[in-house]
């Protein structure tokens, strides 16, 4: 009588592949573990690891396996449609991924480069809302973030929330904006303030912040322009 096949709970928790990406990452996994976690379970017979590779050795590795039509798919023992139509989604998923060409990102080289990119967004706003953009070494918009809605205040627009995003989004500069709803883009003691602050954690974290501007009603004022943050 052939032996029986490993089933997962025979595996310990730490060498199961879902436990490894969480622990380890999914660049650690090798294609047998991925393709477990996609298929998610086996047979009554044996593992999902087991039905993994039996299904890597069918294909003759994934080079075959992201051509196959799911009728090929469930032609291997413990394939059914159900995962087989799973399968074909996540590798056309891959695909797709791999076909994405980067978008054509908004360059800033001026604060009216800063102004025309969120003038329609802003000038309308009944609340001061605290924005920042994270740019690239290009000084190309990476991400757009609202930190802060409210009255501008040193204490509460904390360089941590402006500097965490940055940090994520591995960002070389920021440039911070915020709105006056009344229209008038004349800054006050508390936005110079906070662009102050702000400059001098951003040297201390090596990103550095290029502007502060102040949206009004189709105007704006540039801090850096009037000597704030130099």
């Amino acid at each position: 009588m052939p032996q029986q096949s490993l089933l997962i709970r025979d595996v310990p928790v730490r060498e199961r592949p879902r436990e490894r990406l969480l622990t380890e990452g999914a660049r650690a996994l090798s294609n047998q573990e991925i393709l477990a976690i996609l298929l998610r379970t086996g047979t009554k017979q044996e593992s999902v690891l087991h039905l993994a590779q039996r299904l890597l050795t069918a294909f003759d590795g994934i080079s075959m396996l992201k051509e196959a039509a799911i009728e090929e798919l469930c032609l291997v023992k413990g394939i059914g449609q159900a995962k087989a139509v799973e399968l074909v989604a996540a590798v056309e998923l891959g695909r797709r991924l791999h076909s994405l060409q980067p978008d054509e990102r908004y360059m800033i080289r001026s604060p009216e480069d800063v102004a025309n990119f969120v003038m329609e967004d802003m000038r309308f706003l009944v609340q001061e809302h605290f924005d920042c953009l994270y740019l690239n070494t290009k000084n190309q918009v990476l991400h757009r973030k609202t930190v802060f809605i409210g009255s501008l205040n040193a204490s509460i627009v904390h360089p941590r929330e402006v500097f965490k995003e940055a940090l994520r989004r591995s960002a070389a500069s920021i440039v911070c904006l915020h709105n006056h709803p009344s229209g008038d883009p004349t800054p006050s003691r508390e936005d110079i303030d906070v662009t102050k602050r702000l400059h001098e954690a951003g040297k201390v974290l090596g990103i550095e912040v290029l502007d502060h501007v102040i949206i009004g009603d189709r105007r704006f004022i540039s801090l850096k322009e009037q000597g704030h943050l130099n």
